[in-house]
């Protein structure tokens, strides 16, 4: 090759074509000329060897073409920061820019592209800010890459809306993609339908699809279905993301006869290799409860499985107590294939690891995060973990990943406080609550109350229970449930307020059920009530005739009060019923 004389036309021709074809091996060869100084450096040239490597998917090779360049402009390091984005590593990509002497628009909307991808609303919103701070005028690129990193947060989705009418560029496509998209996610289904009905000359496939995705996601399935038949009438472009919006709608509707039929249809068009299009058949066959075989099928087929269908068969693996070692072994698999775990295949495996109660392999998977390109503030990692290391009975490292945490979550605050019930350590989970509630703005749910009032009637703090119940609705719009009502029967039976329990039980706004009068049961065992415990136990009775635990119970009431002839009673009765009590059993590893 080298015995060729080449002109730099020709040689930049060939070039270009190796980047649009990803043509590795001829480029390789390209590159060799060019550091044996065969043909002229220069920082252009340079520039596009990067971008050969980055195209190829080969970073580190793209990195040393960087490096190895004697003046890189800014080209060049948007041309490297874009290779880092790509392979999701964000931390890496941001030192590079903090390095560019001038950073262009280019430069902004690529780094901030690369947190929207990965969710990380803060840093993004902060550089569109820095951006404008310097006086860089943003473009559409700009404006729907910051609506995609926004999320969850519509308060900032609507002022970035705001903006968009404001300064014209909503006659940007991608922008009323991105708001579409992201109104939708958040349940805002008529603000969407409002941009995609008043945009009728900009639309284009992508904004077919995300109407599409809208209806499916927010269970209106047929009206999805009817928009992708009028799509196919206007002889628009399906692709890969309008037939896997489809299946959305049919997972909404949980429509499986249906999707079996479009899954023949992609079968015989060959869409379902795809692995975006076999994701949707995954979460329509799981929705549907047919069982993970045929997701299994269905993973099977797709020829370059990406990191997304992994981890989600990593996640339905997760989700099934039993299969828990499939989800591990998927994880490793994933590894093997050469893909990178990112937040969602970490949160899959580690709720696996919890499943089976295993601290040593939830501990590997926890050092590999660590040591993975994860950010240390991933929240979603950081609760998988607490909740682990909480159903492992290892709280001390579930607190030590919640004290670490630069920000916390609602799911955050369940997450360590179920941990706290678990290991039955009431009085610090009480501590904890209260610690929360005035030094954070985290709101807490309906469940974290479950488990605050559980902590009162075990540790029988009865004013707080009392407190933290009315705060629920005053404070928090929380409407008490019937779970809420048994706490606090549970908590005034403990407490020996029998009569409150009893008058509470009788005029709460739902069923006791079989929970709550047993809860009320335990406390007349407690203390002693034998009238109320006889009319607890025939309401248990009643309930459920063949649950051992109100005849136990009655049975121990007697035997407290030596009235053994109403113990036999009892036992009898059982035995007539053929009731038997079940044996208690526990795994965990140690």
């Amino acid at each position: 090759m080298n015995q060729i004389s080449w002109s730099f036309t020709h040689y930049f021709h060939i070039l270009k074509t190796c980047i649009a074809e990803r043509n590795l091996l001829t480029g390789k060869s390209l590159y060799t000329l060019y550091i044996k100084s065969l043909v002229r450096p220069s920082t252009y040239l340079s520039n596009y060897f990067i971008l050969l490597y980055s195209e190829c998917g080969r970073l580190s090779a793209a990195r040393k073409a960087f490096d190895a360049t004697l003046d890189p402009d800014v080209f060049s390091f948007n041309f490297i920061i874009a290779a880092y984005a790509k392979e999701s590593q964000v931390r890496v990509a941001h030192q590079l820019f903090d390095q560019i002497p001038k950073p262009d628009l280019v430069s902004y909307n690529t780094l901030i592209s690369a947190y929207a991808d990965r969710g990380d609303t803060v840093p993004a919103v902060n550089l569109f800010v820095r951006m404008r701070g310097v006086g860089f005028d943003m473009d559409g690129f700009t404006l729907s890459a910051v609506i995609t990193a926004a999320c969850d947060d519509i308060a900032l989705i609507s002022q970035l809306h705001s903006v968009a009418l404001g300064g014209g560029f909503d006659s940007y496509v991608s922008v009323n993609n991105a708001l579409i998209t992201y109104y939708s996610k958040n349940g805002y289904l008529d603000e969407a339908k409002r941009i995609f009905y008043g945009i009728d000359e900009i639309r284009d496939e992508v904004t077919w699809n995300s109407m599409i995705l809208a209806y499916g996601q927010n269970h209106e399935g047929s009206k999805a279905l009817a928009l992708y038949q009028e799509m196919v009438r206007s002889q628009l472009r399906v692709d890969m993301f309008t037939l896997a919006s489809v299946l959305t709608a049919f997972t909404s509707l949980e429509d499986l006869s249906g999707g079996h039929q479009f899954h023949a249809h992609l079968v015989k068009t060959g869409f379902h290799q795809n692995p975006h299009v076999g994701n949707g058949l995954i979460d329509l066959y799981s929705k549907c409860q047919v069982g993970m075989l045929e997701c299994r099928k269905v993973f099977q087929e797709i020829t370059d499985p990406d990191s997304a269908i992994w981890n989600n068969m990593i996640s339905r693996y997760s989700q099934n107590d039993e299969l828990s070692e499939e989800a591990l072994d998927c994880f490793k698999q994933m590894q093997l294939a050469g893909h990178r775990p990112d937040d969602g295949g970490f949160v899959g495996v580690i709720s696996a690891c919890s499943n089976f109660s295993s601290p040593s392999q939830g501990k590997q998977i926890h050092s590999l995060a660590i040591k993975s390109d994860i950010p240390l503030n991933q929240i979603s990692v950081n609760n998988a973990l607490i909740a682990m290391y909480s159903k492992c009975g290892n709280l001390q490292d579930a607190r030590k990943v919640f004290d670490k945490m630069p920000v916390h979550n609602t799911l955050s605050l369940n997450s360590i406080i179920a941990g706290y019930a678990q290991s039955r350590r009431w009085a610090e989970l009480l501590i904890l609550f209260e610690g929360i509630l005035e030094k954070t703005n985290i709101t807490p749910t309906g469940i974290t109350f479950i488990s605050v009032l559980s902590a009162c009637a075990h540790t029988e703090k009865v004013d707080e229970g009392k407190k933290y119940f009315e705060m629920m609705n005053e404070k928090f719009g929380i409407v008490p449930k019937a779970q809420h009502f048994i706490c606090m029967i549970d908590l005034l039976g403990r407490a020996g307020k029998l009569e409150e329990a009893e008058r509470l039980i009788k005029t709460m706004p739902f069923n006791p059920g079989f929970i709550g009068w047993t809860a009320l049961l335990d406390a007349c065992r407690i203390h002693g009530n034998m009238e109320l415990a006889i009319e607890a136990a025939n309401e248990c009775v009643r309930l459920e005739p063949s649950k051992s635990t109100p005849y136990v119970i009655l049975s121990n009431i007697y035997a407290d009060a030596g009235r053994w002839e109403d113990v036999v009673a009892v036992r009898k009765l059982m035995r007539d019923k053929w009731v038997k009590k079940k044996p208690a059993c526990s795994w965990i590893e140690v």
